[in-house]
């Protein structure tokens, strides 16, 4: 993956102070109680600066930066390669790179979704961004539509599929994510077989 430049990475340290912060003080004071403007000047940013990375509370937790990586690395897959082998491909790729630090920071969100019900509620509005994103992809890779119910329905089993597999992570005792979703990918590639 191409290295982020100095103003990126300025910006990504911004946004993960600020979500480092938030969640802070959610396990602290819990999510209703928390408002955006502790976060910021817990963050050390005004008000302002919180909206401009998160236009809305719930996506203090719920936004991340992983859909335009996904982007980057899928279309660097090789022509004429399965689209469930390509998704793997970047399942893997993208963990590769991806620290202890942001995988503690992407459980510590994973669990506030699942246990906040206005962060569920913002988390299906960005899966479905996911989905769109994904179905655009997989369209241009396999001279489809992205509206086509095929490929519509790929991606939704999909990204149902990392949404389960993520919530087992959560509710495990430590194991390691990148497996647990390889084994949901694995599972879909051999026709859900029970």
């Amino acid at each position: 993956m191409n290295r982020p430049g100095l103003r990126e990475r300025k910006k990504l340290e911004t946004l993960h102070r600020i979500q480092e912060e938030a969640l802070r003080l959610f396990d602290e004071q819990g999510y209703d109680a928390t408002t955006i403007e502790q976060i910021a000047e817990a963050a050390g940013v005004s008000p302002s600066t919180f909206y401009r990375y998160f236009p809305v509370k719930e996506d203090v937790v719920v936004q991340d930066e992983y859909d335009p990586l996904i982007v980057e690395v899928f279309e660097r897959q090789p022509d004429g390669a399965p689209a469930l082998e390509v998704l793997r491909a970047v399942l893997a790729e993208l963990f590769a790179q991806i620290t202890g630090d942001d995988l503690e920071r992407i459980r510590r969100r994973a669990r506030m979704i699942f246990a906040v019900p206005a962060l569920r509620a913002r988390q299906l509005a960005n899966s479905i961004a996911t989905e769109d994103l994904l179905a655009r992809l997989v369209a241009e890779r396999t001279g489809r539509s992205p509206e086509d119910l095929e490929v519509r329905h790929f991606v939704a089993v999909v990204v149902a599929s990392w949404t389960v597999g993520i919530m087992t992570w959560t509710e495990s005792d430590g194991a390691p994510l990148a497996p647990i979703l390889d084994r949901c990918m694995s599972h879909l590639e051999a026709g859900l077989p029970l």
